[in-house]
């Protein structure tokens, strides 16, 4: 640990850490809030098309006017910040770590491939662009010789801090997950009746502060399966070609879900990734859920570590075979610093991709007419579905993050996968698209690591 002394240290020197943050969303906002009560680090420029709702971020956080900038140059020679319209900006500029936080995945490719080739760190809060290509941008970065790392405070790279304990501390990874609020009707959820099915008021739902694509995303099994899918990757573990599960349960009950279904849990098999759902099947809310947090299930190596199960109640299952270490919350943006002095200080990540283990297909919402054009995540013609990488290769199936804007050749039916051949695919992914190329080459043996 010692990060913070080690932050102190930079502060003490005169050589902060030279943050360049692109995406003036909440994410970013959040990181903003706390910023400047960290030592060490300098926060050089925020770059966001949207230059006003930069400077509300700035404003949201009472950052002071006389910590602003005009430019990058003042920024860096007076410790202060500066807003940019053009994130290329941040590149050519003397900055340590770029945060990607715009929740394009294509864009957050491309930004991820800048910093990439001019020397900067790159912490992807953008999981969409990591699912959808992380194991060929870790590899670049590796050749490189920079970092290319998952958010703190999301909850993938949080899942990831309790995978590396228990294997660190000689436990065999039976499940790693989270909790989310799930209905199996909530599939077929769009911007339209998203609203339904959250607890905002209408006042708040009326006055446009919130994004009904991006909640849509969340409630409709899509972020879930894409934050699953970057745990996949990033811990050698296998997804069920059924897709996430969902099963309902509190705290006390994970371990007991997540183990196999020959001893009567969810799981198709160990070493895996999974969701639980914060209510039940009838949509009543479960006391103590896991809804804002995350797990990771261990098995017991001999009998005296089952013992040691029964001893220390740790959320273990009936047989005591199985075990839950459960972070019952994520901080999102107020813990993002964690990635960045580690990336900085350390050399290391919070979590990155080891190879093409898991990925999220486009799934129709509804029947699907050729010459539709697909909208993406949060939309009203696909969701996106967990499955293993070695399943969504075989059946030629498009990743979900690819679903923004391409026209369908074919019908699809809805609940069925939609794939490569169903679509006209447009010039301008092309980048991506060579990425994700270079991801499908990694993929691995479908053996889940342990």
């Amino acid at each position: 640990m010692n990060l913070h002394k080690l932050l102190e240290e930079r502060e003490r020197e005169g050589k902060p850490i030279r943050i360049g943050l692109i995406g003036a969303g909440r994410y970013g906002t959040m990181y903003l809030s706390q910023a400047r009560n960290i030592p060490g680090v300098h926060v050089v420029a925020i770059a966001d098309i949207n230059v006003e709702r930069a400077k509300g971020a700035f404003a949201l956080v009472d950052w002071p006017a006389d910590q602003m900038a005009a430019d990058i140059p003042e920024a860096l020679a007076n410790r202060t910040t500066t807003i940019v319209a053009d994130a290329s900006l941040l590149f050519d500029a003397d900055i340590d770590v770029i945060v990607e936080a715009t929740g394009n995945p294509i864009v957050g490719i491309r930004h991820a491939l800048a910093s990439i080739e001019t020397g900067k760190h790159i912490i992807m809060v953008t999981v969409e662009a990591d699912a959808l290509a992380g194991p060929a941008l870790q590899k670049r970065a590796e050749k490189a010789g920079v970092v290319y790392s998952m958010a703190y405070g999301d909850q993938p790279a949080l899942i990831m801090e309790l995978v590396d304990w228990a294997r660190t501390s000689g436990f065999d990874v039976v499940c790693a997950g989270k909790g989310a609020k799930f209905l199996e009707h909530y599939h077929q959820m769009n911007p339209d009746n998203v609203w339904e099915n959250w607890e905002f008021s209408k006042e708040l739902t009326d006055s446009g502060q919130l994004n009904p694509y991006m909640h849509t995303s969340f409630r409709d099994g899509t972020k879930a399966a894409i934050e699953m899918a970057a745990v996949a990757n990033a811990a050698g573990l296998v997804p069920s070609d059924e897709g996430l599960t969902f099963t309902p349960g509190d705290v006390e009950e994970i371990a007991t879900i997540s183990r196999p279904t020959s001893l009567g849990g969810a799981l198709a098999h160990e070493g895996t990734v999974d969701v639980m759902s914060s209510v039940n099947r009838d949509g009543s809310w479960i006391p103590h859920n896991t809804q804002e947090g995350v797990y990771v299930v261990v098995k017991a190596t001999n009998a005296y570590v089952s013992t040691c199960f029964d001893e220390y109640p740790w959320h273990p299952d009936p047989t005591k075979q199985y075990a839950a270490l459960y972070r019952p919350y994520h901080y999102v943006g107020l813990e993002l610093n964690v990635s960045i002095a580690n990336a900085a200080l350390r050399g290391i990540s919070t979590g990155q991709p080891d190879g093409f283990y898991g990925d999220v297909v486009a799934t129709a919402k509804k029947d699907l007419k050729a010459g539709e054009f697909l909208d993406g995540e949060g939309g009203y013609t696909v969701y996106g579905k967990l499955v293993s990488a070695k399943h969504s290769v075989a059946t030629g199936a498009l990743p979900v993050a690819l679903a923004h804007h391409v026209e369908l050749r074919n019908d699809v039916a809805q609940g069925e996968t939609v794939g490569w051949d169903d679509v006209i695919m447009d010039d301008s992914l092309a980048e991506a698209l060579e990425l994700r190329r270079e991801t499908e080459a990694l993929l691995v043996d479908s053996s889940p690591s342990r």
